[in-house]
């Protein structure tokens, strides 16, 4: 088999290589091995060193990495290189706070001395999503190597020069070869390297189907896992919201990414009052997308990453009609395109429709109409996910109270919903387990070992 590399915008194929046989993944596990064994004594200022040479090379090779993004997962040109701009910063924020963040933390005891001194596990497998190519493959490789692991991609197969490239810049910034390491490797191959004795925990982003056969295979390797998977984000609007910033955020929340983030707000939760005015100004927003080249700036809206992809977005929009919830925008492919879906809006979602059940991975944006607030956060909790949510109030005490009753792992009162290197990332229920970013991330892949002096 083959990864491929496919334009989204005009299906033409613009980079192919062959998957690696098992003499070649032997080799990099070796590497990675022999590598971790001498990376893990290094100081935390040589790591330091190397991470913070890692950023300055993102920030000026911003534009070759943007187009690589653009041209093989059609993300806009202007979003990708604000996420090579974010893989710096997380590079910057590790490099600064890794050695405080492990530093040996004091415990008073019985003994005459009690710490928790915290050690790098070992190389660590990161199985990687497509959707943000540079940016899920950066959060978790910044402190998982300043923390002293080594770290192993095997990303999304149809990003291949994505993977490639980041190799390369680990290796121009000064990194000892097998430090980080991409495996051009299929998906039926992940099993067998999970299982390897050198490969010590596992960190996925990615589908909920492929996040339960991760974690079961890893569970019975007995190996540490950190699983961020789907997400279907509520966008609450209350009655006393600053309306203008919340149709705003709601139209770039949703289709930021073109649809195709676990963070997306997907489902926009309305009270009575303000249900109708609400959903007019979000259908102008949603319709005055424009659709075309994401390498051009004036697009607003970008291709699906697959055809494929496209067409089980639409079978669910079609199903979710027919079950009775109305097309208010969209709701179509774009015709005469490679994977083009249109800006789409659907209104009285309720409960047993698909889209209310599952994640609509795309640009398709959900209306649930509330009874009241109580009933905003009924419909909220009503999902097997719990990555990220939004609150819209104008009085605080009032969004920071119906925030904590949100069942995720973060709510935003007022603001999009995004990732950030100072704030720990991740979700409960079917969004998975472990977090990353902050201390709470560097801590996930460390053995928190206690020493006990008499």
């Amino acid at each position: 088999m083959s990864f491929v590399s496919i334009n989204p915008y005009t299906g033409e194929t613009v980079f192919e290589c062959a998957a690696w046989d098992t003499a070649a993944i032997e080799q990099a596990l070796g590497r990675a091995d022999a590598a971790f064994r001498s990376w893990s004594r290094r100081s935390f200022a040589e790591r330091a060193e190397r991470m913070q040479a890692l950023a300055g090379l993102l920030r000026t090779q911003k534009v070759e990495l943007s187009q690589l993004i653009t041209l093989e997962m059609g993300k806009r040109i202007s979003e990708a290189e604000a996420e090579i701009e974010k893989c710096a910063t997380v590079c910057e924020y590790y490099a600064e706070h890794a050695a405080r963040f492990l530093a040996d933390e004091e415990i008073a005891s019985d003994a005459d001395q009690s710490f928790v001194a915290y050690q790098p596990l070992g190389p660590v497998l990161a199985v990687m999503p497509w959707n943000f190519p540079f940016w899920q493959v950066f959060r978790f490789a910044a402190p998982a190597l300043m923390a002293g692991n080594v770290g192993l991609l095997k990303h999304a197969s149809n990003v291949p020069q994505c993977a490639l490239a980041m190799e390369r810049l680990f290796i121009e910034a000064g990194f000892p070869v097998g430090v980080f390491s991409t495996l051009m490797i299929r998906a039926d191959q992940v099993e067998a390297v999970i299982a390897d004795d050198r490969v010590r925990a596992v960190t996925l982003t990615g589908s909920e189907p492929a996040g339960r056969k991760v974690a079961a295979t890893a569970g019975k390797h007995l190996k540490k896992t950190v699983l961020e998977l789907g997400g279907s984000d509520a966008f609450i609007v209350l009655e006393d919201c600053d309306f203008e910033a919340a149709v705003q955020t709601a139209v770039v929340s949703r289709f930021l990414n073109g649809g195709q983030s676990c963070i997306a707000a997907k489902r926009f939760i309305l009270v009575p009052e303000i249900a109708e005015r609400f959903v007019e100004a979000f259908s102008a927003g949603v319709a005055a997308l424009r659709y075309g080249d994401p390498m051009d700036p004036e697009t607003s809206l970008a291709p699906l990453a697959r055809p494929d992809l496209r067409d089980e977005l639409h079978k669910q929009v079609m199903d979710t009609i027919g079950a009775g919830a109305k097309a208010l925008v969209g709701c179509a492919p774009i015709a005469d395109t490679y994977a083009g879906y249109h800006g789409s809006l659907l209104d009285h979602v309720v409960r047993d429709m698909r889209a209310y059940e599952e994640e609509l991975f795309g640009p398709v944006a959900l209306v649930l109409r509330a009874a009241n607030e109580g009933d905003t956060l009924r419909l909220a909790n009503d999902v097997d996910f719990g990555l990220g949510g939004t609150v819209w109030t104008e009085d605080i005490a009032r969004g920071i109270r119906v925030a904590r009753m949100v069942e995720s792992g973060a709510v935003f009162v007022n603001g999009l919903v995004k990732s950030d290197p100072r704030l720990p990332f991740g979700g409960i229920k079917n969004s998975g387990y472990g977090r990353e970013l902050s201390s709470h991330g560097i801590h996930e892949f460390v053995n928190a070992k206690t020493i006990w002096v008499g």
